[in-house]
């Protein structure tokens, strides 16, 4: 273990040795602000948002900011060391609530639009997660789990804390506090997973999207009334298979929600359903046909929402009656967050590749416009941008894929790595990605395509890798490969690959799968489906895609790269989260171990505490560091060789 720590902190020393000066590190990719929870309040003039400061230690200081609409002046309104998120204006506009951990645990804050301080408005033990505030702006109905009974307190403190796994999990009920006695009330007790949560007009009950069964792992999330005076749940719509974001309309009598095509595997389409019962109608699944997110409510006849086309993204309001779609003209980049006014004044986060996230503003008749520079010190790195490209796969299917490439001052053919992106059901999108960029800075030629499966290209597309993963995605990164070579780009012989949770699925898999990869880079990944399946959290997203195992074993041995491990000759490196729960640290663990039967050189790096994606800034930097010393210790000193090696 010494010798390989040794080895390591060599090869590193050496990567940082070679950079220039103005060469990007593994540090500063960390430098960047995330903006969002935009919050128009109720007169339209004033736009409350929330700016996240890069990651220091463990924790991310996030505060809330305010933008004038009138004369685009953006002002600080909390200052708290923690963070401060979910800015919401009371209904009169003179004061927004808003959630903070800046006392412990995070509770329900109220600043006046006066002046003053932030006033706390509740004093619990348990976190508060979704709020609302009712029409009347006098209460406040809000997500949080029962306290802990003094039984139970001191049990925990004896450490006779045996736990019944599901029974004994502490769900978030519905509560309402009274804004101005601040006095709090427990509306439900039913054993429901609540998730969403919207006020009807009337403000005497709530909108829920709730699953009444959290102990059957399958996509079994409805829509309910919840009566505020007694807390009885009334059905109102069932929906086949995932649902997303939902947002009520103005007057109440619909609902919107990312509803899916058929019965998974996530939501993709927006769907409306009347609160009065009765059938849900698909209004964009024949007409756009790419995934929508961001719901928000013009007017009763039409609706804006995000869809995911490709790489962009792209602002567009639907007309509810026909589901026709027409884009708002002059965004810049891809948004990530908006709001949109009356008037049609549409204000934005928005990024690119190259450019970091900052507040845009957008008028009818003028051109869009920067209204801040929270990422101002971004524009001085070093970053390349993206060619966006096409090429076949084996079968004729057309990939969409964005290409990196160094320098020209860098002699091709380059050394090269694939990335594969998250999912399946996930995508490339054009914005800052830093293993990419990180190895570009460093002479390497980086392609990002987006294989089947991925979204943004429509349901079809989604479906066409169920059962089969390992299939036609693996041929459509292979062609993304072949395609490199022939033009010249890529050194056949310096191939690498890698990517995290499903794309550290498809480096373990490729590696195999072929010898033509030198170095393989495989974070958070599925290795074993059968042992995965009811190990992790969402089991019913792997259902979709293969059955079960109890049942329809056959499948996920068949697409497992534990089955295949005896075949690997790649140097492989894992990263794993040890409390990852989406894809469990014993996936990692046991590619690991049959790596090091078979003799292939591999390493497996672990990160205490860290979940799926990780959080703390000693192991983002870590990764990235580990990342680069790993590909060019088996890529940059391979020797070229002219044909490629099948």
């Amino acid at each position: 273990m010494k010798k390989t720590v040794l080895v390591f902190m060599a090869l590193a020393a050496a990567v940082l040795a070679a950079q220039s000066p103005s060469t990007l590190t593994p540090e500063q990719t960390l430098e960047r602000r995330g903006i969002g929870d935009l919050e128009l309040s109720p007169d339209r003039a004033r736009l409350v948002f929330t700016v996240t400061e890069p990651v220091k230690g463990s924790a991310r200081q996030r505060n809330i900011w305010m933008l004038d609409l009138a004369d685009s002046r953006v002002r600080q309104l909390t200052f708290s060391t923690k963070s401060d998120g979910s800015p919401r204006w009371a209904p009169d506009g003179r004061s927004i609530a808003f959630l903070s951990d800046r006392d412990g645990a995070s509770q329900l804050y109220l600043l006046p639009m006066s002046g003053g301080e932030a006033e706390k408005i509740t004093d619990r033990k348990e976190s508060i997660g979704a709020f609302r505030w009712a029409p009347d702006g006098r209460h406040i109905a809000l997500l949080m789990a029962e306290p802990k009974s003094d039984a139970q307190q001191k049990r925990e403190k004896d450490k006779d804390d045996a736990r019944v796994a599901e029974k004994d999990d502490r769900l978030a009920r519905i509560w309402d506090v009274d804004v101005t006695s601040r006095a709090i009330r427990q509306v439900t007790t039913s054993h429901f997973r609540i998730g969403q949560i919207e006020f009807a007009p009337g403000g005497d009950r709530l909108i829920v999207a709730a699953s009444p069964k959290p102990d059957e792992d399958r996509f079994n999330e409805a829509i309910f009334s919840v009566d505020l005076k007694d807390g009885r749940f009334t059905p109102i719509a069932a929906p086949r298979g995932p649902m997303g974001t939902m947002a009520l309309s103005p007057d109440g009598g619909t609902i919107a929600y990312v509803c899916a095509r058929v019965d998974g595997p996530e939501p993709h389409d927006l769907c409306l359903q009347p609160v009065a019962g009765g059938a849900m109608r698909n209004v964009t699944g024949t007409t756009v046909d790419r995934p929508v997110n961001q719901l928000k409510w013009i007017d009763g006849r039409s609706i804006a929402v995000g869809v995911a086309r490709g790489f962009r993204t792209a602002i567009e309001v639907l007309a509810i009656a026909d589901g026709r779609a027409e884009a708002i003209a002059g965004l810049t980049g891809t948004v990530s967050a908006y709001a949109r006014t009356p008037d049609g004044t549409v204000a934005y986060v928005s990024e690119t590749a190259v450019n970091a996230p900052e507040l845009w503003i957008k008028p009818p008749a003028a051109a869009a416009r920067a209204v801040t520079t929270f990422n101002e010190r971004w524009s001085s790195r070093t970053v390349v941008a993206p060619e966006f490209v096409k090429y076949k796969s084996a079968d004729g299917t057309e990939i969409e894929a964005a290409l990196l490439q160094p320098s020209a001052l860098s002699p091709k053919p380059y050394p090269a790595v694939i990335l594969v992106h998250g999912g399946p059901t996930g995508r490339w999108a054009d914005t800052f990605e830093p293993w990419g960029q990180l190895l570009a800075a460093r002479g390497y030629a980086v392609l990002y395509p987006n294989v089947r499966g991925s979204t943004g290209y429509g349901q079809r597309f989604v479906e066409m890798n169920r059962a089969d993963w390992g299939g036609g995605d693996f041929k459509d990164v292979m062609a993304g490969a072949d395609w490199l070579v022939a033009r010249g780009i890529a050194d056949p012989n310096r191939l690498g690959i890698g990517g995290w949770s499903y794309g550290g699925y498809m480096a373990a898999w490729a590696v195999t799968q072929t010898p033509r990869f030198k170095a393989a880079v495989s974070g958070a990944p599925v290795i074993d489906m059968a042992s995965e399946f009811g190990t992790e959290n969402g089991s019913a997203y792997d259902e979709w895609f293969y059955g079960t195992p109890y049942e329809k074993l056959d499948g996920f041995i068949r697409s497992s790269p534990m089955t295949f491990v005896k075949n690997v000759k790649t140097p492989t490196l894992l990263l794993q989260g040890e409390d990852d729960t989406t894809d469990p640290i014993g996936q990692s663990q046991q590619f690991y171990r049959g790596l090091k039967r078979y003799g292939v050189e591999s390493d497996l790096v672990l990160y205490p505490r860290e979940p799926h994606g990780l959080r703390e800034e000693k192991h983002l930097i870590d990764r990235l560091t580990r990342i680069l010393t790993w590909y060019d210790r088996y890529l940059k000193q391979a020797a070229t060789s002219p044909t490629p090696q099948r």
